[in-house]
Order: C-alpha cells, then structure tokens, then sequence
C-alpha cells in the first residue's frame, strides 16, 4: 500500500499543543502505519519534535514565531489579547504565503492544522488551494474582550465575526473540524450581537472527541514508584511551572517569596521551579531555597507525584493535573480570555484546582493557600481522556 503524505502544523503558543499533537500523531501511526508525517511548529515546539525524531518540512525556519508576540504583548503577568492578535496578523500573512510554496511544490493527502489560524483565513479568503482536505484543532470557540475599551471591544468583535465564518471551511468540503473537549466547554452563547452561537457551531462543524493526553492516568497511580524513579524522597514536594513561554516568570517569582515563609512551618519542604525553554533560570530574581530547572522534559511525571502544584491557568497542564487527580493551584493569566474563562470554566465544572489572582496574592497568601492543600486528597470529576484515539480515527478515515 502506498504511503500517505500528511502535513501537521502545530500552531499556537507554548508546548501543550505539540505534547497532544505528538499524542495524536502516534495513535494516527498505529491506525495507519502507512501514514508519513511531516511538520511545521516554531521554537520551542519545534525543538520537542525533533527530539522526537519528527521530520521537519525545510521551510520551518521560516515559520513566524507567535511566541514572541505573545511574551511582546505581556507584562507584570497581563496578555493584553487583542494587541496579541493585532501584532499577529503580520506573521499570519507570511506562514499564508509560505505554505501556498510548500504546498504548490509538495503534494500531501491530508493537511491537519492545530489551531492554525493563519491557514483557515487563507483558505477562507480563497488565497490558498490545499488540494486535501484540511483537519483544524480547536480547543476553544471564540475570544472575548476583557476591558471595558471600545477599541478591544470593537477589535475582538471582528475577530469573532472572522472565526464564526469557519463554518464555510465544512460546509460542503471534506474538511472537518475537531474540538479537544466536551460540548461543555463551550459558553452557551453567541459570538457577537447578530452573530451564530458558539455551542451550537461547535455542535455542528466540529467533532468533539475529549481531552488528548500523551500519557495513560492509570500508569501514574502509584505516586511512591514515580518519586522513586524521579529521585524524589517522601519529602513534600511542591513543583511550580509556567509552561512554554516567559511569559509567567512573575508567578514563579512569587513562588520564590513564598517559599521561606512556607518553610517555617514545613521545614523539609521541597520546591522545584521549572522556568521552562524560553526563560533563562538565571534571569529569575529569588533568594536561595527552591531549586530553579531551566526545562524538564515530559513535566507531567514530575507533576504526577507531588504533593502541590502551582501553574499558570494553561489548558495542557492544568488538564494534566485533573486527570492525574493531584491537588493545585492555578493562576490564569490577567487579560488572557482562554485561560480566564474558557479554561477557567472548565475546571470549576471538574471541580479541579484551586483558582487564585495573582495581582491579589501576596507572598504571605500563597503560603497560606500552598499550607492549605498540600497533599489534599481531591474529588474531581471523571473526564474522558480518549482524544487521540477519537482524533486518529477521524483523521484516518481522510487518509485511507
């Protein structure tokens, strides 16, 4: 049987989307052993792919790197979302142009785009022909102003006016969409004034398959033989992380200020702080005490044995901490609609994680609130955590 070229462009920031992208990929080459990959991704993602043995397309260098428009528009903890998006339209006509030349030298018999924007608009506006049909991730419907500025109200608005027409990318295509989640993740509401509802243009273009882990629950039950393998000891252990941009480096830094406090009363305390590919270690501004990690691959097995966690609100981890059912405290980023509401949402309905404001929490609340739940026992709701299998499926019945 004859190989099938796919493309996988791994969009959006950070690493959570690579790790489930990843997750997809091996459950889609199980499926379909005949399937060939090839990738797009930007720094860091791309780095974690190649560790992985992917095979980059030669343009990837060329790949705009959202990333930096991110951490550009951040600041004393606060993604101001609009400017993102605004800084963003630039690197989004350049990636469009860019795989218009890949894909007129290449031919590929299915195109999967993990929140690749860039690319729907592109096809949206009839500027690219894909010649195969076109898989997009979503992990959330819609982006919501979060001040009370006309402009950023006006400026979101269209960006909802933009996204709700994705419907023409299923319409009488065979295209499809795939939404990682359950329906209930989606607010019950309209894009806009005049504009369709979110749930129900969820429910209708999109497949919603549950939640994508690179990893089984089930492995990481027993807690004491993952500390023995990590080469932890039955000391507390606190681990403090902020994802794939530098963009939470204050949180971590207030995690430092916490930690004499906390070790007061929990004298053998431990805390790890894991800065992540694109912050320096050494540009984290602490007194002695935790233990500060440049980066630690595959993050969830350090996460799935301690006591406490504390991160940034990002979807990947705090999803990871649910269904490894370990107790943490999360901190969305100020401005970010996803993580503020979106993600937010969706751990009070798995009643996972304890939800904290950073511009509210003073060294001295942290450690009341790490003392608090460390080592809690937790009852969160029971997800479903089959996404990669329900993705390849889909995926595989356009590449047959």
């Amino acid at each position: 049987m004859s190989k099938k070229h796919v493309l996988f462009i791994s969009g959006s920031l950070g690493l959570g989307h690579v790790m489930r992208d990843l997750a997809i990929a091996t459950e889609l080459r199980k499926q379909n052993p005949n399937v060939e990959l090839s990738w797009f991704a930007a720094p860091p993602a791309s780095s974690v792919l190649k560790d992985a043995g992917e095979s980059l397309l030669p343009e990837n260098d060329r790949y705009f790197n959202f990333n930096d428009q991110a951490e550009n528009s951040a600041s004393q903890y606060k993604l101001n979302v609009l400017a993102y998006l605004i800084k963003s339209i630039k690197g989004m006509e350049l990636n469009a142009r860019m795989f218009l030349e890949v894909i007129s030298r290449n031919k590929f018999d299915l195109i999967i785009g993990d929140e690749a924007f860039d690319l729907a608009h592109a096809l949206l506006d009839k500027r690219i022909d894909l010649g195969a049909p076109f898989v997009m991730i979503y992990d959330f419907i819609g982006v919501e102003a979060m001040s009370n500025s006309i402009l950023e109200k006006l400026g979101i608005y269209y960006f909802n006016w933009d996204w709700s027409k994705h419907r023409k990318l299923y319409d009488d295509t065979p295209n499809i969409g795939l939404f990682i989640g359950e329906l209930e993740d989606i607010e019950d509401k309209r894009f806009g004034m005049f504009l369709p509802n979110r749930r129900d243009f969820t429910r209708t273009y999109c497949n919603v398959i549950g939640y994508t882990l690179q990893f089984d629950p089930a492995d990481y039950a027993d807690i004491t033989k993952i500390r023995s393998q990590l080469g932890y000891g039955p000391e507390p252990l606190i681990m403090c992380s902020i994802g794939g941009t530098a963009v939470g480096k204050d949180l971590l830094e207030l995690c430092g200020l916490a930690f004499p406090i906390i070790k007061k009363q929990i004298p053998n305390l431990r805390m790890v702080l894991v800065c992540g590919p694109r912050l320096s270690a050494n540009s984290l501004k602490i007194l002695p005490g935790p233990e500060i990690k440049q980066y630690i691959p595959d993050l969830y097995k350090h996460n799935a044995c301690c006591d406490l966690a504390i991160v940034q609100g990002g979807g990947t981890t705090t999803l990871e901490l649910t269904a490894l059912r370990r107790p943490f405290l999360y901190f969305p980023l100020e401005g970010h609609c996803e993580q503020q509401i979106a993600v937010a949402s969706r751990l009070i309905r798995h009643r996972a994680g304890v939800r904290m404001n950073y511009k509210d929490t003073s060294s001295e609340l942290l450690a009341q609130q790490v003392i608090a739940h460390l080592g809690q026992k937790t009852d969160y709701a029971d997800i479903p955590v089959n996404g990669s299998y329900e993705a390849a499926r889909l995926i595989n019945d356009k590449v047959k």
